[in-house]
Protein backbone atom coordinates (compact mmCIF):
# COMPACT_ATOMS: atom_id res chain seq x y z
CA UNK A 1 0.00 0.00 0.00
CA UNK A 2 1.41 3.58 -0.91
CA UNK A 3 1.86 5.84 1.87
CA UNK A 4 -1.27 8.27 1.29
CA UNK A 5 -0.13 10.66 4.23
CA UNK A 6 1.00 13.83 2.29
CA UNK A 7 0.84 15.93 5.66
CA UNK A 8 1.83 15.01 9.28
CA UNK A 9 0.82 17.97 12.02
CA UNK A 10 4.06 18.51 13.75
CA UNK A 11 5.21 15.96 16.21
CA UNK A 12 6.19 16.96 19.84
CA UNK A 13 7.79 13.73 20.43
CA UNK A 14 9.74 10.84 20.32
CA UNK A 15 6.50 8.79 21.87
CA UNK A 16 4.16 10.72 20.01
CA UNK A 17 5.94 9.53 16.83
CA UNK A 18 5.87 6.23 17.71
CA UNK A 19 2.45 5.62 18.33
CA UNK A 20 2.12 7.67 14.94
CA UNK A 21 4.11 4.81 12.92
CA UNK A 22 2.47 2.18 14.94
CA UNK A 23 -0.71 3.54 14.49
CA UNK A 24 -0.02 3.70 10.55
CA UNK A 25 1.57 0.02 10.70
CA UNK A 26 -1.45 -1.16 11.70
CA UNK A 27 -4.03 0.79 9.40
CA UNK A 28 -1.65 -0.19 6.56
CA UNK A 29 -2.09 -4.01 7.80
CA UNK A 30 -5.52 -4.03 8.04
CA UNK A 31 -7.68 -1.25 6.25
CA UNK A 32 -6.62 -1.79 2.15
CA UNK A 33 -7.29 2.23 1.80
CA UNK A 34 -10.51 3.13 3.09
CA UNK A 35 -8.68 4.93 6.29
CA UNK A 36 -5.73 6.30 4.55
CA UNK A 37 -8.77 8.29 2.52
CA UNK A 38 -10.57 9.30 5.53
CA UNK A 39 -6.92 11.03 6.86
CA UNK A 40 -6.39 12.49 3.13
CA UNK A 41 -9.89 14.19 3.47
CA UNK A 42 -8.82 15.93 6.67
CA UNK A 43 -5.48 17.45 5.75
CA UNK A 44 -6.99 20.47 4.47
CA UNK A 45 -9.85 21.51 7.40
CA UNK A 46 -8.05 18.88 10.62
CA UNK A 47 -4.89 17.64 9.93
CA UNK A 48 -4.38 17.21 14.04
CA UNK A 49 -7.28 14.98 14.03
CA UNK A 50 -6.55 12.81 11.53
CA UNK A 51 -3.53 12.30 13.53
CA UNK A 52 -4.75 11.58 16.53
CA UNK A 53 -7.34 9.05 14.60
CA UNK A 54 -3.83 7.21 14.03
CA UNK A 55 -2.03 7.65 17.14
CA UNK A 56 -4.36 7.09 19.40
CA UNK A 57 -7.16 5.02 17.71
CA UNK A 58 -4.74 2.58 15.92
CA UNK A 59 -1.72 3.41 17.73
CA UNK A 60 -2.99 3.10 21.38
CA UNK A 61 -6.12 1.10 20.90
CA UNK A 62 -6.65 -0.55 17.80
CA UNK A 63 -2.73 -2.14 18.75
CA UNK A 64 -3.56 -3.37 22.01
CA UNK A 65 -2.84 -6.92 23.19
CA UNK A 66 -5.56 -9.12 24.13
CA UNK A 67 -8.03 -8.53 20.78
CA UNK A 68 -7.44 -9.93 17.01
CA UNK A 69 -8.09 -7.67 14.23
CA UNK A 70 -11.46 -9.68 13.88
CA UNK A 71 -13.11 -9.67 17.30
CA UNK A 72 -11.91 -6.08 17.08
CA UNK A 73 -14.09 -5.69 14.20
CA UNK A 74 -17.03 -7.42 15.48
CA UNK A 75 -17.11 -5.02 18.45
CA UNK A 76 -16.62 -1.88 16.41
CA UNK A 77 -19.59 -2.78 13.88
CA UNK A 78 -21.21 -3.44 16.88
CA UNK A 79 -20.92 0.02 18.42
CA UNK A 80 -21.24 2.17 15.08
CA UNK A 81 -24.17 0.39 14.35
CA UNK A 82 -25.71 1.06 17.62
CA UNK A 83 -24.46 4.74 17.94
CA UNK A 84 -26.05 5.28 14.50
CA UNK A 85 -25.58 8.31 12.50
CA UNK A 86 -22.43 6.46 11.46
CA UNK A 87 -22.87 5.05 8.23
CA UNK A 88 -19.65 6.43 6.40
CA UNK A 89 -17.62 4.84 9.73
CA UNK A 90 -19.30 1.99 9.02
CA UNK A 91 -18.71 1.57 5.28
CA UNK A 92 -15.27 2.04 6.53
CA UNK A 93 -15.47 -0.85 8.72
CA UNK A 94 -17.10 -3.22 6.75
CA UNK A 95 -15.02 -2.96 4.00
CA UNK A 96 -11.90 -3.66 6.72
CA UNK A 97 -13.83 -6.18 8.31
CA UNK A 98 -13.73 -8.40 4.98
CA UNK A 99 -9.96 -7.27 4.98
CA UNK A 100 -9.06 -8.66 8.26
CA UNK A 101 -11.35 -11.98 7.32
CA UNK A 102 -14.52 -11.82 8.74
CA UNK A 103 -17.32 -13.11 6.04
CA UNK A 104 -19.88 -11.46 4.96
CA UNK A 105 -22.40 -14.21 7.09
CA UNK A 106 -20.13 -13.23 10.39
CA UNK A 107 -20.67 -9.61 8.92
CA UNK A 108 -24.77 -10.05 8.72
CA UNK A 109 -25.03 -11.60 11.91
CA UNK A 110 -23.09 -9.10 13.88
CA UNK A 111 -25.65 -6.69 12.81
CA UNK A 112 -28.45 -8.80 13.11
CA UNK A 113 -27.76 -9.57 16.84
CA UNK A 114 -26.98 -5.53 17.45
CA UNK A 115 -30.88 -5.38 16.13
CA UNK A 116 -31.97 -6.71 19.78
CA UNK A 117 -29.51 -4.25 22.01
CA UNK A 118 -30.46 -1.11 19.77
CA UNK A 119 -33.54 -1.95 17.65
CA UNK A 120 -34.22 -2.61 13.93
CA UNK A 121 -33.65 1.18 12.57
CA UNK A 122 -30.35 1.02 13.36
CA UNK A 123 -29.84 -2.73 12.17
CA UNK A 124 -31.48 -1.81 8.97
CA UNK A 125 -28.97 1.23 8.42
CA UNK A 126 -25.98 -0.82 9.56
CA UNK A 127 -27.07 -3.72 7.06
CA UNK A 128 -27.83 -1.50 3.77
CA UNK A 129 -24.28 -0.02 4.12
CA UNK A 130 -23.25 -3.86 4.25
CA UNK A 131 -24.96 -4.62 1.56
CA UNK A 132 -23.48 -1.66 -0.51
CA UNK A 133 -19.79 -2.88 0.52
CA UNK A 134 -21.18 -6.46 -0.61
CA UNK A 135 -22.25 -5.37 -4.06
CA UNK A 136 -18.88 -3.55 -4.39
CA UNK A 137 -16.90 -6.40 -4.00
CA UNK A 138 -18.98 -8.96 -5.61
CA UNK A 139 -20.31 -10.44 -2.44
CA UNK A 140 -24.10 -11.01 -3.45
CA UNK A 141 -26.31 -12.78 -2.25
CA UNK A 142 -24.88 -13.72 1.18
CA UNK A 143 -25.92 -17.18 1.74
CA UNK A 144 -27.52 -16.84 4.55
CA UNK A 145 -27.76 -20.57 6.64
CA UNK A 146 -28.59 -19.27 10.01
CA UNK A 147 -32.20 -18.71 9.43
CA UNK A 148 -34.27 -20.00 12.61
CA UNK A 149 -35.39 -22.61 10.00
CA UNK A 150 -32.64 -24.09 8.86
Amino acid sequence: MTEHFDHVPTIDSAEDRARYERGLAVLQAIDGGSGAAVMDALQDIAPALAHHVVAYGFGDIYARPGLDPKQRQLVTLGMLTALGGCEPQLEVHVKTSLNVGLTTTEIVEALIHASGYCGFPKALNAIFVAKKVFAERGLLPVQDHLTPEG
